[in-house]
């Protein structure tokens, strides 16, 4: 990635509460946006190593092939710049090399700096030496405009505080005609489906406590699938801050939800 894509530290800023900062939701629970940013951020300083066993349990191992979904979708030539939101431990980003190919590029950020380096390590392991890992904040992305051919984002976008801002900031970083693609959980279509997820879900913080020493990461999760926005309500928040053909697939039954949109 060329580095006259960043912005200068100038540039960036810092996200600074203030005394009028909106209520957001952490889980179930109200609380400032900043104060969302800093607990999501010491949630996932928690799981960073056990973090892909603990999704393969949780998804039966789909979980890899929804998002080489989110791959195909984001419609990727060779040669193209990518951006990978949200990116934890750069599974996405991994299949994204291969969709650009050696001459393109992919970039991937993440708020939380022990994600960033579990996926770092691993797509070293993999042999996946040109990705650009960057520690970045998607409510205020370090990348000058119009620089990347799309934006993907898997399973990020609920613990993002300000998510029509994010959803702003992926606008901005996108070329004209370029592709948003946001892959996340959703609202089942079928309620004796949504019962028994919902059921299942409630056994994530036990195995979670099992498996990586606290179910704190694992409640939180449960209650921010519980208040994500619906497929019909995100996609109107795509359409909201400057994204056009907005489209959205169902997976598993809307357990998860696949939206896309193209910039303006």
């Amino acid at each position: 990635m060329p580095r006259d894509c960043r912005k200068s530290q100038s540039d960036i800023g810092n996200l600074r509460p203030s005394m009028s900062e909106p209520k957001v939701f952490f889980g179930r629970e109200e609380v400032s946006a900043s104060e969302k940013t800093a607990r999501v951020h010491t949630v996932f300083d928690s799981v960073a190593s056990r973090y892909d066993v603990m999704n393969d349990f949780m998804s039966f191992g789909t979980h890899r092939v929804l998002k080489r979904l989110v791959v195909e979708t984001a419609s990727l030539r060779q040669g193209n710049s990518v951006l990978d939101a949200a990116a934890g431990t750069g599974d996405i980003a991994r299949l994204l090399t291969r969709a650009v190919g050696p001459s393109g590029s992919v970039t991937c950020f993440d708020i939380n700096n022990s994600m960033l380096r579990e996926g770092r390590d691993r797509s070293i392991d993999a042999g996946c030496m040109d990705i650009d890992f960057v520690l970045a904040d998607a409510q205020q992305l370090p990348f000058q405009d119009a620089v990347f051919d799309a934006v993907t984002i898997g399973f990020g976008l609920r613990n993002v505080a300000d998510q029509p801002r994010a959803l702003t900031e992926f606008r901005r970083v996108l070329r004209s005609g370029g592709r948003l693609v946001v892959l996340d959980f959703s609202k089942p279509t079928n309620s004796v489906l949504g019962f028994a997820f919902g059921t299942f879900m409630r056994t994530w913080p036990l195995v979670g406590n099992l498996v990586v020493g606290t179910p704190r990461p694992y409640e939180y999760l449960v209650e921010s699938i519980e208040t994500h926005p619906s497929q019909s309500v995100l996609a109107l928040m795509l359409r909201d801050n400057g994204f056009n053909e907005v489209r959205y697939d169902n997976l598993l039954g809307g357990i998860a939800a696949l939206h896309w949109g193209t910039a303006a």
